[in-house]
Order: structure tokens, then sequence, then C-alpha cells
């Protein structure tokens, strides 16, 4: 059982490596397509403030993955693998092809899939369930909205400026990719916290859902060293296909995500930064005018979202049934 606990901790902190190769794009995107930064300067500076991320701003998200979900009592250590594996082979694939998807949707149908298979619907906690759901997608709509009203606020505040003004966004790009880094450090980073907070008391080696300081420090060190190495094709398709971004596009639509992420992760509600991010570049462009964003690039993102939780569920529960007939023992009910 011990070698299958390393196993669980082990795929966490991949599937959390990942996560920051696949999600990098969404933090440093506007701001190189806007040359604020050079690529390097930007990846570098978003990787440390999303070690940090979870110090400064608690780990409530870790919280409602890993204890509102699911009851620990109720699964065993192969619904983590497979859920873990799911998600991972999902996340490998579309970074393949260069489409940013959600992780986070990949890792709660890798959950649910594995769930399902392991223990039935009974033991999916349905509040936990609803509040993820709600964070998941309300999240890109309140960033498309927040987006489209914070750029019509700004072109109000700065009618008269002169072409000095873009000086001034181009450098404030720095400040609001700092909060927006720090919020998916916050976020993203607590998913596998909880994981593998619960991958401990499902082993025996926590009595209660405690996130010790040791699983912290490795989940952010992870995914602050996979936005560090960064995910060049997903920045290009965030930096540039939906629309020319310009500074005060950057700037705006960095300011509305950082607001709706670290909102969301203060109250425990786990989001997609991709998701985020994408609708708020969308909001803000839309906000100049309807016919600048071009909306077929949004429409494949949106199927790839779709996508992704029914297909991780479905590939976890493949994967639990093969990890059923290779290994039985971590299979079986815990205690």
């Amino acid at each position: 059982m011990e070698l299958i606990i390393y196993v669980v901790i082990g795929l966490a902190l991949l599937f959390d490596f990942l996560n920051g190769v696949h999600d990098s794009s969404n933090i440093v995107a506007t701001m190189i397509s806007s040359r604020a930064l050079s690529p390097k300067a930007a990846l570098w500076m978003t990787a440390l403030a999303n070690f940090f991320g979870p110090f400064i701003f608690g780990v409530a998200v870790a919280e409602t993955v890993g204890h509102e979900i699911v009851a620990a009592e109720s699964i065993n250590i192969a619904v983590l693998l497979a859920a873990l594996a799911s998600a991972i082979v999902w996340n490998l694939l579309t970074w393949y092809l260069g489409f940013p998807s959600s992780s986070s949707h990949a890792l709660f149908g890798g959950i649910i899939g594995a769930v399902i298979a392991g223990a039935g619907w009974q033991a999916i906690h349905l509040p936990g369930l609803e509040k993820i759901i709600i964070a998941l997608f309300v999240s890109p709509i309140i960033g498309f909205v927040l987006g489209f009203i914070f750029l019509r606020i700004i072109f109000l505040l700065c009618w008269n400026a002169t072409p000095r003004i873009n000086t001034f966004f181009r450098k404030g790009q720095i400040v609001t990719a700092l909060a927006l880094a720090l919020s998916h450090g916050t976020n993203d980073a607590q998913k596998t916290m909880g994981i593998i907070t619960l991958a401990l008391v499902t082993g025996g080696f926590l009595e209660v859902f405690a996130i010790p300081v040791w699983v912290i420090i490795l989940c952010a060190a992870m995914i602050a060293l996979g936005t560090a190495l960064g995910g060049w094709k997903l920045i290009r398709t965030l930096g540039g296909k939906f629309y020319k971004i310009k500074p005060i596009d950057g700037f705006t639509s960095q300011l509305t995500s950082a607001a709706v992420i670290l909102g969301a992760s203060l109250v425990g509600g786990p989001v997609s930064t991709t998701q985020v991010v994408s609708s708020s570049i969308m909001g803000v462009g839309a906000a100049e005018r309807m016919n600048k964003v071009r909306w077929g690039v949004a429409q494949e993102i949106a199927v790839a979202w779709l996508l992704t939780i029914p297909a991780t569920a479905l590939l976890a529960i493949g994967v639990y049934w093969l990890l059923h007939l290779i290994i039985p023992y971590a299979t079986s009910s815990p205690g």
C-alpha cells in the first residue's frame, strides 16, 4: 500500500507540472503578445508568483477538492490513481495538439469517472460537486462580462488620453500579470494538494484531512516549474488567434482574470484558468467591437471544454477497471 501512495503522489505532482505547462500560456500570452515583457522574463516572473500564491492566500480550494467531493472512507487508492492518470493523458494529448483545454475539467472529470467506477454515485457529495460545477461554469461567464465592462470603464476614463497611455498599460501588465499568477498558484496548485492529502487519509497516513506543509511546498514548486518551462503552442493560441492583443487589452484581460480567479479561490471555488482567461480576452475584444474577436477559434476551444469532462470520466472508468485486473489489492475497500 505504501508503494501505491508514492505512485499517487508522483502522478499528482506530474499533473501539477503539466498543469503549469498547460496554463503558463493563460498568464503570459497577452503580456508577450503586447510586448510588455520578453517571453523568458514573463515566464520566470509568473513561475515565482505561482509558487508563493498558496502561502499568501491560503488553501481553501484544496479543502474543497480533497474534502468536500468525496469521503476518504468510501474510496480506495485506485480511484485516485485512475483520476490522475486520465487527467494526465488528456493534458498531454491537448498539449500536443496545441489547443487550450481545461486541466481543471480534466481532473474533475477523472475524479467523477473514477469514483463512479470504484464506489458508485452514492460516494459523491452532491453539495461539494454542485459547488465545483457552479465555479467551473459560471466563472468564464463572469470573466467575459467583467472584461467587457472593465474595458468600457477604462475607455471612459482615458477618452482624452494621448498615445503615451499605451506605455502605462504596457508596464501596468507587469502588475496585473503578477496578480494573475498569484491567483493561479492559489487556485490550480491546490487541486493536487487536495488529492495528495486525500490519498494520505485513504492510505491511513493521516487520521484527519489536514494539508501538510510539505505537500503545499511540493505542489507549489511543481506548478511553478511547469510554468517556467511554458507551453509555446498554447501561448500562440491565446496570444494571437482571438485577435491582435494591444497593451490595453492585455492589461484589462489580466486584471479581469485575476479578480475572478482570486475571488473564487478565497471562497474555495476551483475554477479553470484557461476558461477564465480566454473568456476575459473575448469580453475585452467584444467591448471594442464584436467582429474583432475571431469567434471560430472560440468555438473550437468551447468544444474542447465540453468534451473534457465526459472524455476524462470515461477514460478514468477504463483505467480503474484496468487497475482492478493488474493490482486488485489497490481496488479493495479502505480499512
